[in-house]
């Protein structure tokens, strides 16, 4: 099927036939939406990250083997990720039949209040493995609620947005992973020149964690005030705010123009093939690069533990340029041209890249660091928002966009930092392990790029997906 991309920028104009129209503080407010509930997971993620590489694995596993502790702190990371599939196809699902903003409006409230309340948790040497066991379970409620926040966040944006602009505009979403990495960054990069490490161990570690209620609190507000999306009021399938189903078809309740929208084939194998390989690459990238790459520069190469948030900061402060300038790039000359650029240069660059940190040189591991983490993660992330959900139908677009986000990034994201603790360990600290990962991650989003059709600027509006 062919979609012609629309012809008026205007952000005002409906992106598909029949959508009730949206102005531009309309749009405004939907962006400030995703960003902000974008930049909560983020920080929620970097928060954890940065944590786990400088206090969790003495403050929550006791382990005379620092580097065991790190594996464990690192496997809690990675439980988090079990409970996304299970959020992602219970909102997801639900924001296909009730509409994306209500969902929007619970996720955030759950995964705000779990990570505001790692915070008070316990720790090891107060609470023994009640500690751990709390902390696991904050993790997967944090999951469960983050399981269908960005999808949520890249769908309800790429459907507000003009579709020849939806690659600059969804890429707000990208950038509110950008600010929340930031800000937890910024916060543990005072930290740890404000405070003694003695004073960072009992109690200043917990300032990130409840700060992060205030910006939870700012999303609630905004999210409050945010109107539907008009590619889900435009669908032929909903009626009075919520869609119809195939009962519905069968009862002969559903209008006869709703019928082909209830009927629509709902995904095909490369649709959620290549949807799947192109997240999979980029989510790996991602926890091999922004939590275990943290570990292995404080843990294994023993640099100075401020370095590793200054080489986060630097990172995240340049890629406020690469993520909208690619996301511009792919409205220009497509997603599927953009991440093949993207994912073949990470391949060649990974292998100088880890020459460069595994040198200790803290200039060389800064460039190191900033390049690989702009190219091989953010430069995906400013597409992926929006590619994923053009490559489904309106049908059930959130639901499979967040289910198969979610089953990657477990797949990928869970499992990968894990492996390369174990795997650097076993290899006596060496940088090979952690180059293979990544060009791994990087050459199976090359082969989703080959393998694709172009979506970008196709009707939203269109129930059944791209390819």
């Amino acid at each position: 099927m062919t979609h012609a991309p629309t012809t008026d920028d205007s952000p005002s104009t409906p992106t598909g036939t029949g959508q009730p129209e949206r102005s531009v503080g309309d749009l405004v407010r939907a962006a400030v939406s995703g960003w902000l509930g974008t930049a909560l997971e983020f920080m929620d993620f970097q928060l954890y990250s940065l944590a786990a590489a400088l206090v969790f694995s003495e403050l929550f596993f006791a382990n005379d083997d620092p580097g065991m502790a790190v594996v464990g702190a690192m496997a809690t990371y990675g439980v988090g990720y079990i409970a996304r599939p299970v959020g992602a196809w219970f909102f997801g699902r639900m924001g296909d039949r009730i509409g994306r903003r209500k969902v929007l409006f619970y996720t955030i409230v759950i995964m705000g209040l779990a990570t505001a309340l790692i915070g008070v948790l316990p720790v090891y040497s107060q609470v023994g493995m009640l500690a751990p066991a709390l902390l696991v379970v904050l993790r997967l409620l944090q999951g469960f609620g983050a399981g269908a926040e960005i999808s949520g966040a890249g769908v309800m944006l790429s459907e507000y947005a003009p579709a020849r602009r939806r690659g600059v505009i969804a890429s707000l979403v990208a950038l509110g992973t950008n600010c929340g990495t930031l800000f937890a960054s910024g916060i543990w990069a005072i930290l740890l020149v404000a405070v003694t490490e003695q004073q960072l161990m009992d109690w200043a570690w917990r300032i990130p964690f409840v700060a992060s209620a205030l910006v939870m609190v700012f999303a609630v507000w905004v999210r409050l005030t945010l109107k539907e999306s008009p590619v889900f009021e435009a669908r032929e399938d909903v009626v009075e705010g919520e869609a119809l189903t195939a009962a519905d078809v069968e009862a002969g309740d559903a209008p006869a123009e709703a019928v082909r929208a209830v009927e629509a084939k709902s995904l095909t194998f490369k649709s959620v093939a290549v949807a799947f390989l192109l997240r999979f690459g980029q989510a790996g990238n991602s926890g091999m690069i922004q939590t275990y790459l943290i570990s292995f520069i404080t843990v294994v190469l023993m640099l100075n533990k401020q370095l590793s948030t200054e080489v986060v900061i630097i990172s995240s402060l340049v890629a406020f340029a690469t993520v909208p300038i690619v996301g511009a790039l792919g409205d220009r000359f497509g997603r599927r041209t953009m991440y093949g650029v993207t994912s073949a240069a990470a391949l060649v660059l990974v292998v100088p890249c880890m020459l460069a940190i595994s040198s200790g040189t803290t200039w060389k591991v800064i460039v190191g660091y900033v390049v690989i983490h702009n190219v091989s993660v953010m430069s995906m992330a400013s597409m992926e928002n929006l590619a994923l959900p053009e490559i489904f139908g309106a049908k059930n677009r959130y639901q499979a966009t967040a289910v198969v986000r979610e089953i990657a990034a477990i797949i990928a994201t869970g499992v990968a930092p894990v492996v390369a603790a174990a795997w650097v360990t076993a290899a006596s600290g060496s940088w090979i392990p952690v180059a293979v990962i990544i060009a791994f991650f990087s050459a199976c989003a090359l082969f989703a790029a080959i393998w694709m059709k172009e979506v970008a600027g196709r009707d939203l509006t269109d129930p059944e997906p791209a390819m």
